[in-house]
């Protein structure tokens, strides 16, 4: 098994991200190729240069990449600007 990992920085307006990741990121998650599963949540120390972590786990390294490549995948990525202007660290690990 494969993870994607994203850490978003802390946003000026917690809340905003909140709405729109909710709102309308998150829910196009689920159409990414591949998929197994995918969580997020609030990082709980607010004195961590992180706000918020999602998870999405995949059968493999190729099915991850395949994901991302996809037209779901690059459109999830062009909308990062949209809820986290400081941008997102992306992580991928084998599990």
């Amino acid at each position: 098994m494969h993870k994607l990992v994203v850490l978003y920085p802390q946003p000026s307006e917690p809340e905003n991200f909140l709405a729109y990741y909710e709102t309308k990121h998150q829910p196009l998650v689920q159409y990414l190729p591949g998929l197994i599963s995918s969580s997020y949540g609030r990082v709980d120390n607010p004195y961590s240069e992180y706000f918020l972590v999602f998870e999405a786990v995949f059968h493999d390294l190729p099915s991850l990449q395949k994901a991302l490549a996809s037209q779901v995948g690059k459109n999830l990525a062009a909308d990062i600007p949209n809820y986290s202007p400081k941008g997102a660290v992306f992580l991928t690990l084998e599990t």
